[in-house]
């Protein structure tokens, strides 16, 4: 691929231009076959870029947008106003056919519905969900959705998300027949609720799916299972726990002993315990891994954590280069042919 352009909602999440531009300026000093357009107030997004460098600034074009979509509005209610706005012209830039992807750390709710509304979801596919993948102790990573993009999931999307995310594993992460599981209360089969349960009994009769039953979420990122499968609810909160309870570890780490004084020789033994576990679990920082793909679509849509800041959006901005070069659309599309039966 000689040119790979992607959509910014450079005005969505917590902090707008200052996130977003910085971080796409990273994003294009990094891959020189990137481009970027770059969606917001047309003012404010020329004065982030009045300093950039000149050679990153000539492949970067601004679109500007009338309004922003609030982080806090109904998705039914933003997506009726949504025209103008930098996410709805972001998407309909990929719907065009000018951008191959779009990143937004804008209103979630909203982002989806607009998403399957101008984008739509693939053959067989109800709804998309929020993907993400997650590295684990064993030193490989698990697919896991979806993440909020559904708060309330029946069996039959449960079963679609399963095998979405079983595609992704063996497509994207090259696991061949990669163990799925259902994220649960309890690993017995008569735990959970009906969806789940019914969602289990489709799936252990499927020949396609590797199966291996149920969950708890201390398993999270133990690496007994390549696809974890919840609805948007049970996932949205167990991804955000984890990474409240990462960050708040790391920082620990930072600032213990900070304060105290010590012989010089166990400061420097506490700064080389400290460098050791930043290592070991440093990879386990959301940052690292800030960006759900909105699977199910046919064209690719990531979603960025609100909050992130420069270096995770910029995973983020990664995070599309590199589902647009898998093709991995494409390539769920293809294996979903084969998988689910077809609708009337």
């Amino acid at each position: 691929m000689t040119r790979l352009t992607l959509a910014i909602d450079a005005m969505g999440g917590d902090f707008g231009p200052c996130v977003t531009v910085p971080a796409a300026l990273q994003a294009l000093a990094a891959n020189l076959q990137l481009h970027l357009l770059l969606v917001g107030d047309a003012d404010a997004l020329s004065s982030s870029l009045s300093k950039a460098d000149s050679a990153l600034r000539e492949r970067v074009q601004i679109i500007a947008a009338e309004s922003v979509i609030a982080s806090d509005a109904k998705p039914s209610q933003a997506i009726r106003h949504s025209r103008g706005s930098s996410m709805r012209i972001a998407l309909e830039m990929v719907k065009e056919g000018k951008a191959q992807a779009c990143i937004s750390a804008g209103n979630t709710g909203a982002l989806m519905g607009l998403a399957k509304l101008l984008l739509k979801p693939l053959e067989g596919i109800e709804r998309p969900a929020l993907m993400t993948v997650l590295p684990h102790q064993q030193q490989g990573k698990t697919v896991v959705l979806d993440l909020g993009a559904n708060v309330d999931s029946d069996s039959t999307m449960l079963v679609q998300f399963a095998v979405m995310g079983a595609v992704m594993a063996e497509e994207v992460l090259a696991i061949a027949n990669p163990r799925l599981a259902l994220l649960n209360i309890g690993q017995e089969e008569s735990k959970g609720l009906d969806t789940i349960r019914d969602a289990a009994e489709i799936l252990r009769a499927s020949a396609n799916i590797n199966y291996i039953g149920y969950l708890e979420g201390n398993d999270l990122l133990s690496g007994k299972t390549d696809v974890l499968v919840c609805d948007g609810f049970v996932g949205n909160v167990t991804l955000k726990t984890m990474e409240g309870v990462v960050r708040m570890f790391l920082s620990l780490l930072k600032s213990q002993g900070e304060g105290q004084k010590r012989v010089w020789w166990m400061t420097l033994l506490g700064r080389w315990i400290q460098r050791r576990l930043a290592t070991r679990f440093g990879h386990l920082n959301p940052d690292q891994y800030n960006g759900a793909c909105l699977l199910g679509l046919r064209a690719t849509v990531i979603k960025s954590h609100g909050a992130a800041n420069q270096r995770a959006f910029m995973v983020a901005i990664q995070q599309a280069e590199q589902a647009v070069q898998r093709q991995v659309p494409q390539r769920i599309a293809v294996r979903l042919e084969a998988v689910l039966p077809k609708s009337d």
